[in-house]
Parts: structure tokens; sequence; C-alpha cells
């Protein structure tokens, strides 16, 4: 990474990033963008804990079969929750008994955190669709008691996939998702976009996109920032932030080789200048298109109205 072009060339680059907020700054400054990062979310601990102690409850009982681990941050929130309520050894032991599917390197670096290896590892782009697919290949689940360990929000479809091949699905979800405690650089965002001052967006996953919405609602500039977004080059992280951007009708013009952020920031560096490009051509192709002629009939009916007012 050290050997990166300023492939942005000066284009003005937005990111929602909250976490690793600084390193993404640091990361489109050295691909040669102006960063402009605003925090757009936080994770926030669930209030009761007594969903996680009950869970961790059935895996001591050895009443869950297999555990399916969706996110680093969750893993260690469920043991901080349950860590007062159970013995914590005989826990990690009870999980290391069990099929435990991690289904990427964040849950995997957590489990390492805690001593325990996952017996299988989701492959990038690391989706719902490649959990199932794995599991079809490596652990029929039919009839099994399957441990679900959230992100903030539920996967139904991977809940629906899971459910269609028989398995028994135990939801268990620590945290929910949050807008940040200061909320106005993430405003200063949306009218950066609306006023025509952004060239790229970057998105590291659909909560972000979730929250621009959210907060683009309370400023009534939902429709602007939508109209905003098609002169501007949205680049998503991976298939399952796109599939959410597409649902909330948000565009998506770029995904990198790679679910990563290093790889996102580098690679959309070098696509950007061409997207931009012909995505603002396309505007100005629209914009500058014929009107229909039932347009153009209205409104010169509209102008002898204003002269005859008859």
């Amino acid at each position: 990474m050290d050997n990166l072009l300023n492939d942005f060339a000066g284009l003005k680059v937005l990111s929602l990033e909250s976490r690793r907020g600084e390193d993404m700054a640091r990361l489109i400054a050295r691909c040669g963008g102006a960063a402009h990062v605003s925090p757009s979310m936080r994770e926030s601990p669930i209030d009761s804990n007594r969903p996680a102690v009950e869970f961790a409850h059935r895996v001591l009982a050895g009443q869950v079969d297999a555990m399916i681990l969706l996110t680093g941050v969750g893993v260690r929130y469920f043991i901080d929750a349950v860590e007062r309520h159970v013995d914590r050894q005989a826990l990690l032991d009870a999980l290391s008994d069990i099929p435990t599917i991690a289904r990427g390197p964040k849950p995997v670096a957590a489990m390492k955190e805690l001593g325990l290896t996952p017996t299988y590892r989701v492959p990038e782009p690391n989706t719902w669709r490649e959990l199932l697919a794995l599991l079809d290949q490596q652990l029929p689940v039919a009839n099994l008691c399957i441990g679900l360990q959230e992100y903030g929000a539920a996967n139904p479809s991977l809940i629906a996939g899971l459910e269609a091949r028989g398995a028994r699905v135990e939801q268990l979800r620590v945290y929910n998702w949050r807008l940040p405690e200061d909320v106005e650089p993430l405003r200063d965002n949306i009218r950066r976009i609306v006023r025509g001052e952004a060239d790229v967006l970057l998105l590291t996953s659909a909560q972000q996109a979730e929250h621009l919405l959210q907060v683009a609602d309370q400023l009534e500039q939902r429709d602007a920032l939508r109209h905003a977004l098609d002169r501007v080059v949205v680049a998503s992280i991976g298939p399952t932030t796109s599939e959410r951007l597409r649902a909330l009708g948000l565009p998506v013009d770029f995904e990198p080789s790679h679910p990563k952020m290093g790889h996102l920031v580098q690679e959309a560096s070098q696509a950007a200048g061409e997207l931009l490009r012909r995505k603002r051509s396309i505007c100005l192709s629209r914009s500058a298109s014929p009107r229909p002629r039932n347009e153009q009939r209205e409104q010169a009916l509209a102008a002898t109205s204003r002269e005859q007012p008859w």
C-alpha cells in the first residue's frame, strides 16, 4: 500500500466509516483524494442480556448443534454479556465442542482472541450465499439447532435459507446499530452531496446507507440526495452491501475485487475518474434530450394562457 498512485486526482471522496474513520481518511488521501469522512453508526449493546444468557445456557446444555458467527463485535459482546452469569471457560469449551462457522476474518480474529478456532470459514465475498453453499458442502443442517449470532439487524435471507434446509434457527443478537453521538458531520456530507460538491461515495456496510437515508429524511433531503447521487460514483465494498443499496433505491457503480477497505479505496481510485465522466455524461444527455411532445404542448398552452388571461 506504500506505492499507491494518486488516482483520485483531487476528487472529493466521501466516506461514512466510523470505527476506522481515520484509516479511511489516510487511505483516501494517499490515493490522491480529498477526504470527507463522517461517522454514520455505532454499536450499542442491547440493554437486556437475558436472551444472551439463556442462549449460553442452551450451549452449555448441549442444545445447540452448531454456531454461526457473523461479526467479530458480536462475538466479543456475547462473551462480555454472559461471563458474569455462566462459567466463561466452560462456555468456550462448549463452543469448541460444536462446529463453528465464521463468516469472515473479523469473527475469526475475535474467536482467536478467545482461544477458539472456527471449524469452517466462509469464503469471499463472505455473503449469506457463500455461507449456505459452504453448509451444503460441509455441514448438512437438517434437524440441527443452529445458533446464529447476528449483525445489528437480522438477515431474513440467511434465516430462510437455513430453515429451508431443515434447520431450527436460534437467533442471538447482542447489539444494535445506532446513529453516532454527533450526527453533524454526517449531515454535512449529505449537504455536500445535495449541493453537488461530492464526486465519490465509499460505503463499507449496508447499515451506513440505512443511516445515510435516515438522516436525509430528518433533513427532508431524501429525494434530493437520491437525485444528486446520479452524479456521484457510489462504490460498495461487496455484494451484501450492494444488494441492500439497490433494495433502497441507491445506485451501485463499483465493487472491488475483494471485500476489504484497502481494496475498495485503491481500486475505486483507479476507476473513479472514468466512472464519474460516464455518469455525468448520462445526466447531461438526459437534461439535453428533447422534451416529450405532450410536455411541450402543455407548456405552450400555459404560455398562451398567461398572455391571454380569458
